[in-house]
């Protein structure tokens, strides 16, 4: 007769000692420990985390200028007004009636600045500069997106590349125009458009790199392989997904390079010559052989434009944001 209850089972065999691991077990119960006792770190661990949460909550909801202390503000927006005030003095002297450069104007009048609408070197030399800056911002532009997609991935030598790329930053501004001007003389390319467009291009293309790739760092590359796996090729995917979430970024990086070509004045000193000179060219011989206001009201035009600029790219990124 069967029994019940089943077969019989056989005892374990006892786990040898050798075979546990005494110190993963320590290990652990000592973790559970520290994380659940506050003498050993564990609470105070998240206190600490909590402070740090509700700290940041604060300066948010205090804004920008909540952050900081008075003193500090008050420093800050003295240095602000020392900056601002040739504005001040240029602005006025602009609508002087004065034959040269008196300050406080005694009158007002606005023929200096027919003078220089009037003027035919002023126009030939404003008109060249918007030249050079326009294709200098398509070139940097295009050349400085390319660069940012590119170093957003690995590869060996990627670090000297971003150097070489962003040293006309960190370089003066004289040793690269002196080091132009010796490249361009061999090569017979002052006084040309083309050798003001390369040049600026340099000095503008690391403001493009640094713009663009900030803006590819808040970028969702899984966007692209989504755009790629329905069968989108490369062009494609950058023209229809890549390109619209970073164009704020692109557009900023194109003004801040118009407005560094436009406004650059030293490497256009040594290699413009007489031929191709810019606007900052001009002004700069205007004033070895000429002290009259209308120096002024083409400064006061500039400073106008480029806070123009400047109010774009503030809402470019407000835009973004």
């Amino acid at each position: 007769m069967l029994d019940p209850r089943g077969p019989p089972r056989r005892a374990a065999a006892p786990i040898p000692a050798s075979s546990i691991d005494l110190s993963s077990f320590h290990t652990s119960i000592h973790t559970y420990n520290r994380s659940s006792n506050p003498a050993m770190g564990g609470a105070v661990r998240d206190t600490t985390t909590d402070r740090e949460r509700a700290r940041a909550l604060r300066w948010e909801e205090a804004g920008p200028f909540g952050r900081r202390s008075p003193w500090l503000l008050l420093a800050g927006g003295a240095v602000l007004a020392f900056l601002a005030l040739p504005v001040f003095v240029v602005v006025p002297i602009s609508f002087s009636s004065a034959a040269y450069l008196t300050f406080p104007p005694p009158g007002w009048s606005l023929r200096w600045y027919a003078r220089y609408f009037g003027g035919r070197q002023w126009m030939a030399a404003t008109v060249r500069s918007f030249q050079v800056a326009t294709l200098t911002t398509l070139v940097a532009t295009s050349v400085g997106t390319a660069a940012a997609l590119g170093l957003r991935r690995r590869f060996r030598g990627k670090a000297v590349l971003n150097l070489v790329l962003l040293a006309p930053m960190v370089v003066p501004v004289i040793i690269t125009a002196i080091a132009i001007y010796g490249l361009y003389a061999r090569l017979r390319l002052i006084g040309t458009l083309a050798g003001l467009v390369l040049a600026h291009t340099v000095m503008a293309l690391p403001f493009v790199i640094v713009v663009v790739t900030a803006t590819l760092r808040g970028f969702d590359q899984s966007l692209e392989l989504a755009a790629m796996n329905l069968g989108a090729n490369r062009w494609r995917t950058f023209w229809h997904v890549t390109l619209p979430l970073i164009r704020p970024g692109v557009v900023a990086g194109a003004l801040l390079a118009f407005v560094t070509s436009f406004d650059e004045i030293v490497i256009a000193i040594f290699i413009s010559g007489t031929r191709a000179a810019t606007l900052p060219k001009q002004m700069w011989d205007g004033i070895r052989t000429e002290i009259d206001p209308t120096i002024a009201s083409v400064s006061s035009l500039m400073i106008a434009g480029t806070c123009l600029v400047l109010c774009a790219i503030a809402f470019l990124r407000r835009s973004r944001t």
